[in-house]
């Protein structure tokens, strides 16, 4: 299947740069697969608040509880020399990064991480000797390794962990089409807006951003009507941005990520499945679990890595319908949901947004395919 027909026009003007004041108010474009799709897919204009008027008692909403680490950090070389990083991984004290700016280092060179304000000195820890608080270092770190592929191999001279350290120093990890200039307050707001309020595995480096949307009075009031929760967690990498560069979508290699469903959660869904209710998966990242997991009609239980990539063509097992935002042309996230709601559906829905003015992208309104 060809690349191009997954591409649309979207004016830079779209793409939301922050997110909407309240999240619950963003907005929903509404669609409805069992409309005349051979004339045009049935839409609704809504705000999210408004989405218990499409959910019934039974539904099982299916949402990843996924954390954001702030991954994002700065770093100097000894010479003064800035570079910016991206965390991707942990094993004993060594990362792998992202590092821009790296060019010139090479593998035994260390460099330094610096604190959010980015002033050597800040970012500290204490060693046994200095619990007293008598003097600070910065972190400092080895380049071990520059792979093939980009990543670079840091080694961290810290005990710490690498979740605690980028408590300390880190950013979130925004997409390259959201602009920041490293600023203090806009990275606070940040912290806590590009995070879902139901957040709590730390792993990922991306959001699940079709959760941004709900808020815990709105979970509240859909349980209160008989919609049942259930959770799993993907760790979303950052090939999630990756746009497919191939000629033929079937060429592209996805990327991998982890993820888990308990026994418990899997019980909720097959329950709710079993019982004739809509399994309504929370974003690309719930369904590409929710799919992998799939035994027949019901969910089994485990945690491994999932490479699944979505094309249309492909028969859903699990998933009856889906909320997910608006995504970038040529990305294998609009192939799963072309996948889902068809090719011609899909781009007519996005056609609209465009011409109603919605806001896309990751700090972006958000779609309901029923």
């Amino acid at each position: 299947m060809k690349t191009s027909l997954f591409d649309y026009e979207l004016g830079p003007e779209l793409i939301a740069q922050t997110p909407s004041p309240s999240r619950s108010e963003s907005r929903l474009l509404v669609l409805d697969r069992k409309g005349d799709a051979c004339v045009a897919p049935t839409l609704f204009d809504r705000r999210f608040a408004e989405i218990g008027q499409f959910l019934r008692a039974g539904d099982c909403l299916v949402l990843n509880d996924t954390k954001v680490l702030p991954a994002r950090f700065f770093a100097e070389r000894k010479t003064g020399a800035s570079m910016e990083g991206l965390f991707l991984a942990e094993q004993a004290g060594v990362w792998e990064v992202m590092l821009k700016g790296a060019r010139k280092v090479r593998p035994g060179e260390r460099i330094r991480i610096l604190d959010r304000s980015r002033r050597v000195g800040i970012a500290h820890h204490l060693s046994a000797e200095e619990e007293g608080g008598v003097q600070c270092t910065p972190y400092e770190a080895e380049l071990v390794e520059k792979r093939s592929d980009g990543v670079c191999i840091l080694k961290i001279d810290s005990d710490r962990s690498a979740e605690e350290i980028l408590e300390e120093v880190g950013f979130p990890p925004l997409p390259p089409y959201i602009r920041r200039d490293g600023d203090i307050e806009q990275a606070t707001e940040d912290r806590q807006r590009y995070q879902t309020v139901y957040a709590r595995r730390p792993g990922a480096v991306a959001a699940p951003t079709a959760g941004l949307h709900f808020t815990e009075p709105l979970l509240n009031q859909l349980q209160q009507q008989g919609v049942h929760l259930a959770w799993v967690t993907l760790h979303v990498g950052t090939g999630t941005f990756k746009p497919v560069t191939a000629e033929n979508l079937e060429d592209h290699e996805i990327h991998s990520e982890w993820y888990e469903v308990d026994a418990e959660n899997a019980r909720v869904i097959n329950a709710a499945k079993g019982a004739g209710g809509r399994i309504i998966a929370v974003g690309t990242t719930a369904t590409r679990v929710l799919e992998t997991a799939a035994s027949g009609p019901r969910v089994t239980p485990g945690m491994g890595t999932t490479g699944l990539f979505i094309t249309p063509g492909y028969e859903f097992k699990i998933v009856d319908a889906l909320i997910t935002n608006f995504h970038l042309p040529r990305s294998t996230l609009l192939a799963l949901v072309a996948a889902f709601a068809g090719l011609d559906a899909t781009l007519a829905a996005y056609r609209h947004a465009v011409e109603q003015h919605y806001r896309f992208y990751s700090y972006g309104d958000a779609m309901l395919i029923l």
